[in-house]
């Protein structure tokens, strides 16, 4: 009976594993455009609703996304089961994979995360984002145990975000891409210039760069000369036009037009989702609800906008669609 080194999981519960997209074919794929976290739709009991989540990723692809991370941070991944996790990525593989690649996500501790990226593979995901584990704080030495456990466990290509308590160092980086071929992409939630400098110039291109701070377009242009090629956009959600416009014009390094964007849709939508803790995620549902595409509510601890908010973002909404 075959099991995974240290964490005991039974891999042979799992099944036969089957990669459907090589690592280096998903990182070439993702370098391609602009990246978007669909959010997960709830029903009134809150619990998963699969036929408007699978309406939803049916949309998102119509207008050229270059990749959907489903269960992420604005899937309210964190919020999720294992269970549900796997149910929403195999709802998006069913519905959207053979368009786009679909990354599932690996959450929590190592040993959960594992398990989540072998579910994953046999899932027929193209890829797998690991997120950082929760609550605890780690060392260099133990977030590199961690990713290393999660990159042994797959044949996917791992992209690694560096947010919160799990800050990937440039050492740490170059570590893990020497050390698993299977690690195509580190995606950055700290914006911090020295750091990606530092990284970037140990690392280069062997690995694809992802911008992962919250409302990615603030922060795009100036990534771009460090190296950061693209970025998931939460806008995306509802607003794909104008998030794709967006997307072009920072590609295209067009001042002008990116600063243009800013100060009439970015910075005044950021202004709203500065109102409260978790807005981040909320304000992406209450946009889809503004364009009439039902993005439902969030799950607790997360709260939803209110009625005033609402009418506020509408109202910018209306500017650019």
């Amino acid at each position: 009976m075959r099991k995974h080194s240290w964490t005991g999981i039974n891999l042979a519960s799992y099944g036969d594993r089957v990669t459907l997209m090589p690592p280096s074919e998903l990182a070439a794929r993702l370098r391609t455009g602009l990246l978007s976290f669909p959010v997960t739709h709830f029903d009134e009991q809150l619990a998963f609703d699969e036929p408007r989540y699978r309406d939803h990723l049916a949309w998102q692809t119509e207008f050229g996304v270059a990749g959907l991370f489903a269960g992420g941070g604005t899937g309210e991944g964190f919020s999720l089961t294992s269970g549900e996790i796997d149910a929403v990525v195999r709802a998006a593989v069913d519905e959207v994979g053979a368009r786009v690649p679909v990354v599932a996500p690996a959450t929590g501790g190592t040993a959960q995360a594992v398990e989540q990226a072998i579910a994953a593979q046999r899932a027929g995901a193209a890829g797998l984002l690991l997120l950082p584990p929760y609550l605890t704080e780690a060392s260099q030495e133990g977030l590199i145990a961690h990713v290393s456990a999660v990159c042994r466990a797959t044949d996917l290509g791992v992209v690694v975000y560096s947010r919160g308590n799990a800050v990937l160092e440039d050492v740490t980086v170059a570590a893990l891409a020497d050390r698993h071929p299977n690690l195509v992409g580190l995606k950055d939630g700290v914006g911090d210039i020295e750091r990606m400098t530092r990284t970037y110039a140990k690392v280069g291109e062997r690995l694809l760069y992802i911008g992962g701070l919250p409302t990615a377009e603030t922060f795009a242009l100036p990534l771009l000369q460090l190296g950061v090629s693209t970025y998931s956009s939460a806008l995306y959600n509802f607003v794909p036009r104008f998030a794709l416009r967006f997307f072009d014009a920072v590609r295209a390094q067009d001042r002008d037009a990116v600063y243009g964007m800013l100060n009439d849709f970015v910075i005044p939508y950021l202004d709203i989702r500065n109102r409260a803790r978790g807005y981040a995620v909320s304000i992406i549902k209450a946009g889809l609800n503004t364009v009439g595409r039902n993005g439902g509510r969030v799950r607790p601890p997360l709260t939803d906008l209110t009625p005033a908010e609402q009418t506020d973002l509408a109202a910018l909404v209306d500017k650019v669609t």
